[in-house]
């Protein structure tokens, strides 16, 4: 997808500081270290758009990016970095599990999953959760030039299996590289919004 203009909309600590839900948007989940801002940058084809931390599990807002007009990439704070509290831990995962099961125009959560290692404990308890909740996702295995090309197809088919995923559904990229960035954009604008309960 061309880019023609990508900006920071807003950024929420509370529920009410969230931009109206008038947009699709997609929310970008994952474990602190796994590339979500990474990703968002290499999307829009921008270097600092979202901010890249050096320091694990230090974003605590929820960034909302606006992308020409018409789709809103959200970081979200990540889960599962050992060196944040257990009651930060507790706070920031009722809100990222808030946001997935209430945020009414959640297009689809991309569940970011380091392709080195694979889905960890905490990324398939959170899968299993929104399995439950009935939550539309896909799984994007990050840094996949880290691993060799033969070793891709097996990676995504380990994943879907244990993410409870079809394989189409598991989508391996590198923001380093690009690789992958055109089939995800592809996989997201296709996708209808999804139709509030009544």
């Amino acid at each position: 997808m061309k880019i023609s203009k990508a900006f920071l909309l807003n950024s929420a600590y509370n529920w009410d500081q969230m931009p109206a839900p008038e947009l699709p948007e997609f929310g970008f989940i994952g474990r602190s270290n796994v590339g979500k801002s990474s990703l968002i940058n290499s999307l829009v084809g921008m270097k600092k758009l979202a901010y890249t931390s050096n320091t694990p599990g230090k974003t605590r807002l929820m960034h909302f990016y606006m992308v020409n007009h018409r789709y809103v990439l959200v970081d979200l704070p990540g889960y599962g970095y050992a060196k944040v509290s257990q009651t930060d831990r507790a706070f920031w995962e009722e809100r990222l599990r808030r946001y997935l099961r209430e945020r009414s125009n959640l297009t689809c959560a991309l569940h970011l999953i380091d392709a080195r290692h694979g889905p960890l404990e905490n990324d398939l308890e959170m899968a299993e959760w929104m399995w439950q909740h009935d939550i539309r996702r896909c799984a994007v295995l990050t840094k996949i030039d880290k691993i060799s090309k033969n070793a891709i197809a097996k990676t995504v088919s380990g994943a879907a299996q244990m993410l409870r995923l079809d394989k189409s559904l598991v989508l391996p990229v590198s923001a380093e590289k690009g690789t992958g960035r055109d089939e995800l954009w592809r996989h997201l604008t296709a996708l209808k919004p999804v139709e509030p309960e009544p």
